[in-house]
């Protein structure tokens, strides 16, 4: 194939990628989201499981949330209210087919009618999972990736995030990894939005600091790539703008003092925020990466997008400069007229600079040279055309990434 044939597809890839996204933009208000609602203490609950006439609840967490002891709360709630439950702790970072399906046994089991997601973004989505085989018993989970394919409505489904990040207690997306061929893959649809989102900062204070931080800088990397991509709205930038300031104000406190629970809220705050807005403005490379290092080699997927983040800002270019300088405001990085270039670096340097204080490095040391044109071609299919990047980059394009971070 000669360079010009090359280069007439790439122009009709990309032609196809923008049309893509452009429809999907222009129909944002006519599609069904629903911000979950928010309740702001796991003793609340009881509550508004009875209200909802369910009798038997799964919660399904990991062991690690179970050894840190942040489920009893919750446990003490149910138990003094005469709420049946079960608890499965299987979930791995990075939930599985095979978790779902050994969650899913568990919830017929037990003849349980609700699902509590507790923990971190890997327990909430593998409660979607979990819902979506309950919702569509014949239907493997490998077969409705991608967008709206689930359309059945999901049994009661609460998520109660223990870490400030993952944004998928307001989302509508769940990110499962084939047990068998390790190939990560979103499922995206509307049931999928959780009906509650619990927000207690109670249960994130025993968090460690290294889960604190990278977290953290997920739902940085949330609200980042929803702003600069190119299907914002002006709820979503404000969204994303607020996530920012929060952040930035928070997430220090946070890491250095654990049982800040003011920092802690804020922090659940500005993860719920960058969640809104990028369930309906979408994420970028950082994300399609991210993913497919979690997928290959369990690779925590906050860590993956902090390490990310700053490589993936400076590839862009200058199209993201005028957007970063709004997100420099916000972050009360620079001073308002400061010129869009020195503001978009100052803000990359920021990133950059919250990796240090946080000890994140900007290797993966799990990735192997060998395998990158088959990861890249992993992000390359999840990201386009579905993610309205302000760059678009192909496969070979998205390789550069790889090497940059590989050890």
């Amino acid at each position: 194939m000669n360079e010009r044939t090359r280069d007439n597809m790439n122009l009709l890839r990309k032609l196809y990628c923008r049309t893509f996204q452009n429809i999907l933009k222009v129909s944002i208000p006519f599609l069904p989201y629903r911000t979950p609602k928010v309740v702001g203490s796991v003793k609340a609950l009881p509550e508004f499981i009875k209200k909802k006439k369910c009798t038997n609840v799964l919660v399904i967490t990991d062991k690690s949330i179970v050894e840190l002891g942040l489920v009893k709360r919750l446990e003490k709630a149910l138990a003094y209210h005469g709420i049946p439950y079960t608890i499965y702790d299987g979930t791995v970072a990075n939930p599985t087919t095979a978790n779902v399906e050994s969650a899913a046994a568990l919830y017929l089991e037990k003849g349980c009618d609700a699902l509590i997601g507790f923990g971190g973004g890997s327990s909430m989505d593998c409660a979607k999972g979990v819902g979506i085989r309950i919702a569509k018993p014949q239907k493997p989970l490998s077969k409705m990736k991608g967008i709206l394919k689930v359309h059945t409505r999901l049994p009661l489904l609460i998520a109660v995030p223990t870490t400030a990040g993952t944004g998928s207690e307001t989302t509508l997306a769940a990110v499962i990894t084939d047990a068998v061929t390790r190939h990560k893959y979103a499922i995206n649809d509307f049931p999928l939005i959780p009906r509650f989102a619990v927000l207690d900062p109670k249960v994130t204070v025993s968090l460690p600091k290294s889960i604190t931080s990278t977290t953290g800088m997920d739902a940085l990397t949330h609200a980042v790539e929803a702003y600069i991509g190119n299907s914002t709205t002006r709820a979503t930038q404000k969204e994303a703008l607020l996530a920012v300031k929060l952040i930035f104000e928070n997430i220090d406190a946070a890491y250095n003092e654990g049982s800040n629970i003011d920092a802690r809220r804020n922090m659940l705050h500005a993860s719920f925020y960058a969640g809104c807005a990028f369930t309906k403005s979408y994420v970028g490379y950082v994300h399609a990466v991210a993913h497919s290092l979690g997928g290959e080699y369990n690779v925590p997927h906050g860590l993956a997008n902090a390490v990310l983040l700053p490589f993936v800002l400076e590839a862009y270019g200058t199209c993201i400069h005028k957007k970063l300088y709004r997100l420099a405001l916000a972050a009360g990085l620079v001073e308002k007229g400061t010129p869009y270039d020195e503001a978009a670096q100052i803000f990359i340097d920021a990133v950059k600079d919250m990796k240090k204080r946080f000890e994140i490095g900007d290797t993966i040391a799990e990735l192997k040279e060998e395998d990158i044109p088959k990861l890249a071609h992993y992000a390359d299919k999840e990201a386009n055309p579905l993610y309205p990047v302000p760059k678009l980059m192909d496969a070979a394009e998205l390789e550069q990434f790889y090497y940059m971070i590989l050890e």
